[in-house]
């Protein structure tokens, strides 16, 4: 598998996930990074969009996933947005980060942050 990575970091989305019912109410903000792993050496010689993966495309399929329903967990829109970028593009694996601040747990911490990896099947 190639080493070669495109990260996506800090976008930001308001959000109303979360398990309890202020959580989905109020709504808060909501943090995403996705790491993609390709061979990035065609599109390096070429200079061909086409030879690598958008950025503003990958972009907007995940903030179609945020905005799409709510989330009880991170985890599982994390889940669904490394299953849906690797059906979507051509990148051998995917990272998600997903976090949010203002995590109801009974104390102060800055964020609560949750990631996962999922590789394409055969790799």
């Amino acid at each position: 598998m190639s080493a070669d990575k495109i990260r996506l970091v800090n976008m930001s989305f308001y959000g109303y996930h979360g398990v309890h019912s202020d959580e989905r109410r109020m709504g808060r903000k909501f943090y995403i990074d996705v790491e993609l792993t390709m061979d990035l050496k065609a599109a390096g010689a070429s200079d061909d969009l086409g030879q690598t993966i958008d950025y503003g495309a990958v972009y907007a399929l995940i903030r179609e996933i945020e905005g799409s329903k709510q989330y009880s967990l991170l985890e599982a829109l994390a889940e669904d947005i490394a299953r849906r970028i690797l059906e979507r593009f051509p990148a051998q694996q995917v990272v998600v980060r997903t976090r949010k601040s203002e995590v109801p747990v009974g104390g102060l911490m800055d964020y609560a942050e949750v990631e996962i990896t999922r590789s394409r099947e055969g790799d």
